[in-house]
């Protein structure tokens, strides 16, 4: 069962982000059998760019991917539904994101 956390991870200062990392391991750990179907949550503002940024991290994982839009239509959440081996491959991904899109906010 995922851990919701809403952290804006490329806003955080390197240590407070690594500190970030080593909970969420040791709760993913705790909490699931590995592997697993984790649910990643992501919200960006509304930009196809943005949008396709965060679908193309999960590309060729089998992943089940689905937006919606907010009610205003300024931000959509991405939210994927993927297999994955173990928690550190959790974290890798959720890095790769806040690597590669800008002003994302992970839940």
């Amino acid at each position: 069962m995922p851990i919701f956390t809403a952290v804006k991870l490329n806003k955080i200062m390197p240590d407070k982000t690594e500190e970030f990392y080593k909970k969420l391991k040791s709760q993913l750990e705790d909490t699931a059998l590995w592997p697993t179907t984790y649910l990643y949550k992501f919200i960006v503002k509304t930009d196809a760019v943005k949008i396709k940024q965060v679908e193309g991290i999960f590309n060729n994982m089998g992943a089940v991917i689905n937006t919606k839009a907010s009610k205003n239509g300024k931000y959509t959440s991405v939210s994927i539904n993927v297999r994955m081996k173990n928690p550190d491959a959790v974290i890798l991904k959720y890095k790769e994101v806040a690597e590669k899109v800008e002003g994302v906010i992970s839940l």
